[in-house]
């Protein structure tokens, strides 16, 4: 299997979302710095092993564009999406965790024309698994809400 040059652009983001992540989780107090540190390694990890994939793909295949992945790509879609998680960012802040992430989810899901059963489903599902990870066992105080 050929080397894409497209995934070179995959591999760097991954890295500088784990320097970001890195440099935040440096800003918490010591105790609460082992998970996020555990979980940015794996991440730094899981990269460098496919960027030593890639190379030895390069090595014994060649390389390609990788352009023909994005055959279908529907820009209408990728932006919405984007401009989603920049409002939802910003929701989070100002009202909260919980009910910001089910909007999300919601408005994310309708504009991707799931129907609306599996929405529920999924909505439903997502905010019970994020209550039980965070919230009941690993009791992570997760972002309020400033408006209310």
């Amino acid at each position: 299997m050929k080397m894409k040059y497209t995934d070179v652009g995959i591999v760097a983001v991954f890295y500088v979302i784990c320097g970001l992540f890195f440099a935040e989780t440096m800003k918490l107090p010591t105790e609460s710095q082992t998970y996020p540190k555990f979980i940015v390694l794996i991440l730094f990890g899981l990269t460098s092993l496919y960027l030593i994939q890639m190379i030895m793909n390069a090595v014994r295949y060649g390389t390609e564009s990788g352009k023909s992945d994005f055959k279908g790509f529907q820009a209408k879609q990728f932006f919405v999406c984007l401009v989603l998680a920049f409002v939802y960012i910003l929701a989070v802040i100002y009202i909260g965790f919980y009910v910001s992430t089910a909007v999300f989810l919601v408005a994310a899901l309708f504009f991707l024309k799931v129907k609306p059963l599996y929405i529920a489903i999924a909505t439903v599902a997502l905010l019970l698994l994020i209550y039980g990870a965070f919230t009941l066992f690993l009791r992570v105080q997760l972002p309020n809400n400033i408006l209310f």
